[in-house]
């Protein structure tokens, strides 16, 4: 089916805007129209807590922000560790709070939302680097993130609390190769991965990048001149690391939630690794949302689309890790810590 009538309007909004085409601004001029644009999107719902803090990695340290979601008890469910979109180059704690919010609040599972540090000043490796040292930072602290407010009850055992990995566009990417890594390395033990409209592959020529009608918000011209700034060396492109689906085994990786729009160049190597990962022996719930385009997710309250997909997430979340009994979403207000 054709982009749906929102996506469609919206695309004509921008459109009247006059901004260059992504793949002709240079970083910082990409960086200031996204700022632009935060601020004309809804906050997301509030949380019971927001805490900024920092995370080290090789090099200095880099920012995170913890969403605690209202839950009726003391605790969250688990803990979702959440990689940004934006090419590896665009994005931050502020774009991608709204989605946070949204993602803490529908699964009842604090939000761990990583800055990573971004290209071209921070070239491939180190976003999967930053990505791995918050996924052991979070591991470590699990009773501590999941605490909603101070309780008597003593905190339950690191092995019984999930820890999810997350992650739009080029944070699907990266929430992928740290499934990967994990299993490599043995640990942290992930209850699930959420891949939503996911870069799995370096390939620029499959059906889906030269399909016309998948032009939107994000081009072929565009992916080209993200893995340009990312990973400039073609050799390097194709280490599992940059393109998770040329890892030679996907046997022994979590279940995986895999969302694609119908519209994105993105579509085919998402589907791609969902199969894949199926073949396996992986469990997946799948879905590609019609009549949306790549981006489509972190637009809630802009597109009815987010919202769907916010829905299908959360209840692939409920199927793989059902709630306990009573489980519900309170009234309250917000907490900054």
């Amino acid at each position: 089916m054709s982009l749906d009538k929102a996506t469609a309007d919206l695309l004509e909004q921008m459109a009247a805007l006059g901004d260059p085409p992504l793949h002709e601004q240079t970083p910082e001029q990409a960086r200031e129209i996204g700022a632009a644009r935060r601020e004309q999107a809804p906050p997301g719902p509030l949380v019971a807590v927001v805490r900024d803090t920092t995370v080290p990695v090789e090099g200095g340290d880099i920012p995170v922000r913890i969403l605690t979601p209202k839950v009726p008890g003391d605790r969250s469910r688990g803990v979702i560790v959440w990689y940004h979109g934006g090419g590896w180059v665009l994005g931050g704690l502020d774009e991608a709070d709204p989605v946070g919010r949204n993602l803490a609040q529908r699964t009842g599972y604090t939000v761990v939302m990583v800055d990573y540090r971004l290209a071209p000043e921070y070239r491939y490796p180190v976003a999967v680097d930053d990505s791995w040292a918050a996924l052991n930072w979070a591991a470590e602290r699990l009773p501590e993130l999941i605490e909603v407010v101070p309780s008597d009850t003593p905190p339950p055992d690191d092995s019984s609390i999930p820890l999810l990995v997350a992650g739009d566009s080029a944070g699907g990417n990266l929430a992928a190769v740290m499934a990967q890594r994990a299993r490599a390395a043995g640990g942290p033990a992930l209850a699930a991965q959420v891949l939503v409209y996911p870069v799995t592959d370096c390939d620029l020529d499959t059906l889906s990048y030269t399909d016309p009608e998948n032009q939107a918000l994000l081009t072929r011209e565009g992916m080209i001149w993200f893995w340009d700034h990312y990973v400039p060396a073609p050799e390097q492109r194709l280490q599992p690391g940059a393109s998770p689906l040329r890892a030679p085994d996907l046997a022994g990786l979590p279940p995986a939630v895999v969302l694609t729009a119908e519209h994105d160049p993105l579509r085919d190597e998402g589907e791609v690794y969902a199969d894949r990962l199926l073949r396996a022996g992986v469990p997946v719930r799948r879905l590609r949302a019609e009549g949306q385009m790549h981006g489509f997710y972190t637009m809630p309250g802009i597109l009815p689309g987010a919202d769907a997909g916010l829905d299908f997430v959360a209840s692939s979340l409920e199927e793989f890790l059902p709630a306990p009994p009573g489980d519900g979403e309170p009234e309250g207000s917000e907490a900054v810590a």
